[in-house]
């Protein structure tokens, strides 16, 4: 509304006569004019309805009081100036009379006497409300919009029909390295053009194809897009069609994010889950894949290959001596050396432990011989030093052919690994080639398939106790324990096992310790059914391996046992080798003074098979000396067995020790065993061995 007198002149006519007034008042536009002193003096009728005052209000009120914004009325007057009294298309908001807001748009101008000198301004009024709010709420949307596409990760970028760029957001800018301004008008392909990830492999541009066949394009997997400062990112990308009302295509919207950091991440995943952390070097799992192709191979190509299973000699005394961290470090040495060896092709993985595998391909048996050959030597060669300690090891190694008629992954392994075990029990740092006619390989295999069988039997309690009782002979022999040896037998498919067919597996497979746990509990829970008076005079002599005599744990296992099941201790004797005592001399002396300080006995077990054996006897606090069958069996008809034996009884009565035969067979050796002085017998000419009870 205009409401200023520029010249300061009077209103000569506040109330002028218009020609045409009643056409004026039907128009849906208001006509009014204002005095120079910014007071209405006319208005048309449908002023009423645009401000809610009747005309008899509205003639005579200062403009000013109809803004909404009163301090608009200087930005209206100097725009009237400028255009030189004729503004057109002014828009500004009104205050209607209940108070809301009313948008309206502007036609004025100056009327002038004859002397050219303002006396009215008049005009036209349009409510452009509606228009205005729709503008206003676009105008919202859009900026809300903007925000949106300034905020977002993503990149978006869209272009015309043409593939010309119309838009990037910031993200899109950051990723492409380019600036609105200096892309907008270019095409797609020159501010964007990303490649695929691992290949070269041409394709339309994602935009091109998009507008061509007007539907939404989503390239496959991960591409890779170069930015203009030569940084690489990882992308996904979208295309969609942008249609107008009509549904015509007049663009397209891409859409991509920044995977960099997912594929990082994805990258580093699949190396942990293929690699192994300390060495670096390939898994157990990713080296059996690969195996796997190479057998595939071996079997369609008639491909030959050789496989290589490594297990390090020595190490164990570089962790025992230095501690785990040392080993580690030895370990990743030893696997940089060993790489340096093999060819890019081949494949060389840490199994596990000190364990290794290499697949060499495309490689005869004779030149798979010579590369593990010299990789041995250069273990061989290798020498660690920790903590002014210098260490050798070695290497066994079991190599295998793999041919067109190779096994599965798990077989060759375990061929490999068989084969390895022979190098080791043959005298290790050697190599030995696996042949399915190998006596050493069906040796180990059938101790392997007793070590199944002994691991089934202890989960399913397929062992039972039996005893072997052992005659005492000696003078005076009425105030002697009644001495009984308890055995193992093993169950299985209802057949009774004698130890001789699985002791040696479980010996080889460490499972020993094992079958001596179940041997003194199961023994001792049984024992603790009868009264501890019916056990007097009764000595129980129990078997107990090297390797239990050796483990730290065992013997809080014993006492533990004896505690809980309340036998009597002193009705228990433990039988140990002369070779697992002295294997630890100074360990198996503590383990025995232990028990015997609790009452058990103890008995040496197979005495006289060692060189030095009497120089060891003096250490061992033990009650009973059980002499090796070796000599009993001769005893009576051989003068050096017979002599030995003599010996031996002879020692031990002087250390105050019992003394008892072993593999007593028939009258004649017990005769002679009576002649010496020795004080028990036991063998198949006293008793045959038979399941245990206290009958």
């Amino acid at each position: 509304m205009i409401d200023s007198n520029p010249e300061g002149h009077d209103m000569q006519d506040p109330h002028p006569a218009f020609p045409h007034t009643e056409y004026i008042n039907t128009m849906g536009d208001t006509f009014y004019r204002v005095d120079t002193q910014g007071y209405l003096t006319y208005a048309s009728q449908s002023a009423e309805q645009l401000t809610g005052y009747p005309i008899n209000e509205l003639i005579g009120i200062q403009v000013t009081d109809l803004y909404m914004h009163p301090e608009k009325r200087a930005d209206f007057l100097h725009k009237l100036s400028l255009a030189k009294g004729a503004l057109n298309n002014y828009e500004v908001e009104l205050k209607h009379k209940d108070g809301h807001g009313v948008w309206v748009l502007i036609h004025v101008k100056y009327t002038y006497d004859e002397h050219q000198t303002v006396t009215n301004i008049e005009g036209l009024i349009r409510d452009i409300t509606r228009y205005k709010k729709t503008e206003l709420a676009l105008n919202a949307e859009r900026e809300k919009a903007l925000v949106t596409l300034h905020s977002i990760a993503d990149g978006v970028i869209t272009t015309d029909i043409n593939g010309k760029l119309e838009y990037l957001n910031p993200a899109a800018e950051r990723i492409t390295g380019w600036k609105l301004e200096a892309a907008r008008g270019r095409m797609i392909d020159e501010v964007f053009s990303p490649r695929a990830d691992g290949d070269d492999d041409e394709f339309m541009h994602p935009v091109h194809a998009c507008l061509e066949q007007g539907k939404n394009i989503t390239p496959p997997l991960i591409r890779l897009l170069t930015g203009s400062d030569q940084r690489e990112f990882a992308i996904r990308e979208s295309v969609s069609p942008i249609r107008d009302s009509t549904g015509v295509c007049i663009g397209a919207v891409l859409v991509f994010h920044d995977v960099s950091e997912i594929r990082n991440m994805s990258r580093q995943l699949s190396y942990q889950a293929t690699h192994d952390a300390q060495t670096g070097l390939i898994n157990r799992c990713e080296f059996e894949k690969r195996l796997n192709l190479a057998i595939q191979r071996c079997h369609q190509h008639e491909e030959e290959h050789v496989l290589c299973y490594l297990d390090l000699d020595q190490f164990k005394l570089v962790n025992d001596t230095c501690g785990h961290i040392a080993g580690d470090e030895l370990l990743k040495r030893l696997a940089c050396t060993m790489q340096t060896m093999i060819r890019d092709k081949d494949t060389f993985a840490r199994l596990g432990g000190d364990e290794f595998g290499l697949l060499i391909e495309k490689c005869s048996l004779d030149d798979g011989i010579r590369i593990a050959e010299d990789i041995r030597n250069a273990i061989n060669n290798f020498r660690f030093s920790w903590d002014e300690k210098l260490f050798e090891i070695g290497a066994s190694i079991g190599l295998v052919c793999l041919e067109k008629n190779s096994l599965g992954v798990n077989d060759v392994l375990s061929m490999a690994d068989a084969a390895c075990f022979i190098a080791k029990d043959h005298g290790r740092n050697r190599i030995h080639v696996f042949q399915a006619d190998d006596a050493a390989i069906n040796k180990q295999n059938n101790e392997m398939h007793w070590s199944y069988k002994i691991k089934h039997a202890l989960e399913q309690d397929e062992f039972i106790l039996y005893s072997q009782s052992v005659q005492c002979i000696g003078t005076g022999s009425a105030d002697y324990p009644a001495y009984t040896e308890i055995l193992v037998r093993m169950q299985h498919q209802g057949k009774t096992i004698l130890p001789m067919a699985f002791i040696p597996a479980a010996e080889r497979y460490n499972q020993m310790l094992q079958i001596d746990r179940w041997v003194v509990s199961n023994f001792f829970a049984k024992l603790k059914q009868y009264p501890k008076k019916s056990t007097d005079k009764q000595l129980f002599a129990i078997n107990l391996s090297g390797n239990s005599i050796n483990n730290k744990d065992f013997l809080s296992f014993i006492i533990s046992e004896l505690e809980q099941s309340q036998v009597n201790p002193a009705c228990i004797c433990f039988e140990i080798t002369e070779t697992a005592a002295i294997s630890n001399l100074d360990y198996a002396k503590r383990f025995i003074l232990i028990l015997k300080g609790m009452g058990c006995s103890f008995a040496l077990d197979d005495f006289g098979s060692g060189l030095s054996s009497f120089n060891y006897l003096k250490y061992l606090p033990v009650d009973f000396l059980k002499i090796d069958g070796s000599f009993v069996r001769e005893v009576h008809h051989d003068i050096v067995s017979h002599s030995m034996v003599e010996s031996i009884n002879k020692v031990g009565h002087v250390m105050g020790l019992k003394t008892i035969a072993e593999y007593v067979e028939n009258q004649d050796i017990i005769n002679s065993l009576k002649e010496i002085g020795v004080d028990y017998v036991q063998g198949f000419g006293i008793s045959m061995p038979e399941p245990w009870s206290m009958e």
